[in-house]
């Protein structure tokens, strides 16, 4: 089982990215996808999940921020997406994508699941 990240680098403030995470060993339209990050002295948070039919999605964070963050798959492709836009400072981390059978939300990730290595965001300022 491997989930791949890329996509990660150095970006101003501002700009955008679209990471994506590749998975393999598994039938990945069984799982519910989703990425998390850490930033520097940070505990580890989730960002956002979508189902395994990509039908619903789900996003960790306030109404303020989750203009900026969109989630999408391609099942074909076995990929996930993440597109973070209007970067900020803050944004810097390590994203990391996992996999769980337990549906997006509160619970997703809370007993099991798949990680894979992730990926760094810089974002300068």
């Amino acid at each position: 089982v491997q989930l791949q990240a890329s996509g990660g680098g150095l970006v101003q403030a501002g700009g955008s990215l679209r990471l994506s995470c590749v998975v393999s060993g598994f039938r990945s339209n069984f799982y519910h996808i989703g990425w998390l990050r850490q930033a520097p002295g940070k505990e580890r948070e989730k960002v956002s999940c979508i189902s395994s039919s990509g039908g619903s999605t789900y996003t960790y964070y306030g109404d303020s921020e989750k203009g900026r963050f969109s989630i999408s798959r391609d099942n074909a492709k076995n990929t996930v997406y993440l597109q973070i836009g209007s970067l900020k400072p803050e944004d810097t981390a390590v994203y990391y994508c996992a996999a769980d059978r337990t549906n997006c939300g509160n619970r997703w990730l809370a007993y099991r699941g798949y990680w894979g290595q992730g990926t760094q965001v810089t974002v300068s300022s």
